[in-house]
């Protein structure tokens, strides 16, 4: 499986057709992308943009502009930001993807299923971390015996 924590962003422009929006989320294999214009973030598009605006209200993806469904008010995080924090953003504002901005600059995008995975990864480090300290301990106080 393709390592997506380190793979160039993928965005659209405001003027794209939501049908060439959906071919780049395809070939991407992802579930939005960014919209950007003159380097600039100005919206973000999603599966659920095209489900709830475009194919629920009888658009067609060819005669669509991004700009015209894209979600405008993009809520982001900055790279300090713990994965706690990240992931009560989402639930909060009910949203499945986060521009990363550092100084203005988008340098990633975080799905849930990113924050899900690091979740997972710090649990199970947690969990190897208590492991060895509890068969040390035992260990310990066999020596003792």
């Amino acid at each position: 499986m393709e390592d997506k924590r380190h793979r160039p962003l993928v965005y659209v422009g405001p003027e794209s057709t939501v049908f060439q929006a959906l071919q780049i989320m395809s070939e991407a294999d992802v579930g939005a992308l960014l919209v950007m214009d003159m380097g600039d973030i100005v919206g973000i598009f999603s599966e659920r943009d095209y489900a709830r605006r475009v194919v629920l209200q009888g658009r067609t993806s060819a005669g669509t502009h991004v700009r015209e469904i894209m979600t405008s008010k993009v809520v982001y995080v900055k790279p300090e930001q713990t994965i706690d924090e990240c992931m009560a953003l989402m639930t909060e504002k009910r949203i499945r993807h986060l521009p990363v901005l550092e100084d203005g600059t988008v340098i990633g995008v975080l799905s849930i299923g990113d924050l899900v995975r690091a979740t997972i990864t710090e649990q199970q480090f947690t969990i190897d971390q208590l492991v060895n300290y509890i068969q040390g301990q035992h260990h310990g106080a066999v020596a003792h015996e």
